[in-house]
């Protein structure tokens, strides 16, 4: 079995992340998504709220799991034994960044491999920082994001503008 996994904030997914989600399941027999919990960053979502938020989002690809992680990428990828990373390129901009994460990646563990897939072309706008600031000012998600992911967004930033 080939199993590969895709690591991220995923603050919030978008669709975007989606894309290269159901990509990857096509290539592979098993997908798992790792949520990365990063304790110098300050999420608009726990960790545990972005992978219930996957799991929804990805419940009918049969071959995809989602899981929360903390630490390395190639660690998180040993401890599902997947040989291969899967990142996402957007535009040449991430490449630079993605290559020397890859290269370093390799350096730590020879026997992961990294796959870059570039997002579809209607997506390489789109982040979740841009779909944040867009959401702050009331702006419409609905070419970011499904419905399901969009109102939890919207709903998220209302509580914490009610603090």
């Amino acid at each position: 079995m080939t199993r590969a996994v895709y690591p991220g904030s995923f603050d919030p997914a978008t669709y975007g992340h989606l894309d290269v989600i159901k990509r990857a399941s096509k290539l592979f027999d098993q997908v798992i998504v790792g949520v990365l919990l990063n304790s110098t960053k300050s999420p608009l979502f726990s960790v545990e709220e972005r992978v219930n938020i996957l799991k929804d989002a990805t419940a009918l690809l049969g071959n995809v799991a989602v899981y929360s992680f903390e630490g390395l990428s190639v660690n998180f990828a040993r401890e599902h034994h997947a040989s291969v990373i899967i990142r996402g390129l957007r535009a040449v901009t991430d490449f630079e960044y993605e290559l020397q994460m890859a290269q370093t990646n390799r350096v730590l563990a020879p026997d992961v491999d990294t796959m870059f897939l570039t997002t579809s072309l209607e997506y390489a706008y789109l982040s979740s920082t841009i779909m944040k600031e867009v959401a702050r000012f009331g702006g419409d998600l609905g070419r970011f994001a499904p419905p399901q992911i969009t109102r939890r967004v919207i709903e998220k930033l209302q509580k914490q503008g009610d603090k």
